[in-house]
């Protein structure tokens, strides 16, 4: 019976969160996710209250995607004393293409993203967003500077806000664009100049064909 009614609720979020990525918050009501899921507007109420609710949910849905992902990237760099493992910056630059791929192929990230830019039609309140990449970022640039590979003029901190406010633009610029279709293809070109200004010694062209493969 919970699992029937966990199925449920995953169909109800998927079918908000497609509705919300085509027409946004205002464009979508109870009876057209109804239309779209399957379910009656009774059972979307019975699960989650209202459309404020529901939109919540695909928000937190959407934040919830990033710390296993942060998780897998950021704490598998690379050990200073042994020299093993993958080292600092190219695990950053693997997780940014990993992080673009959700955004371009996971409709719950799609929504999620489009309805925080939203949010000021939504009367719930909303996780704050960025705060958190910023950490992320800092701390594997840091990692980056105890390996040698930070060049010696880079602050970690400062580095990192430049980095995910960049990041987060190319999203905007290739959503806009494209339905971010070719989102690695500007991702490698943001690299490719961010890189050389943060590596000890450039090599960023060499980073990109393994980070593009996750």
């Amino acid at each position: 019976m919970q699992e029937r009614a966990e199925q449920t609720r995953r169909t109800l979020l998927e079918a908000a969160a497609s509705l919300f990525d085509e027409r946004g918050y205002a464009g979508t009501s109870i009876s057209d996710i109804a239309t779209r899921s399957g379910h009656t507007s009774g059972a979307i109420y019975f699960h989650y209250a209202s459309k404020e609710k529901l939109a919540l949910a695909v928000v937190e849905g959407h934040f919830a995607t990033w710390p296993p992902l942060i998780e897998q990237y950021a704490n598998t760099a690379s050990d200073a004393t042994t020299g093993t493992g993958t080292p600092a910056l190219e695990r950053l630059v693997r997780l940014s293409f990993a992080v673009a791929r959700a955004f371009r192929d996971d409709i719950v990230v799609r929504a999620g993203a489009r309805l925080w830019t939203e949010r000021t039609l939504i009367a719930a309140p909303l996780p704050p967003p960025f705060v958190g990449w910023i950490d992320a970022v800092t701390e594997m640039l840091e990692r980056a500077h105890t390996e040698g590979d930070l060049a010696p003029h880079i602050d970690p901190e400062r580095a990192a806000r430049t980095v995910v406010c960049a990041f987060f633009g190319v999203h905007t610029v290739s959503e806009a664009l494209d339905r971010r279709r070719s989102i690695e293809d500007h991702l490698a070109d943001l690299w490719a100049l961010l890189l050389p200004s943060l590596q000890t010694r450039p090599i960023a062209a060499e980073l990109f064909p393994m980070a593009r493969q996750g």
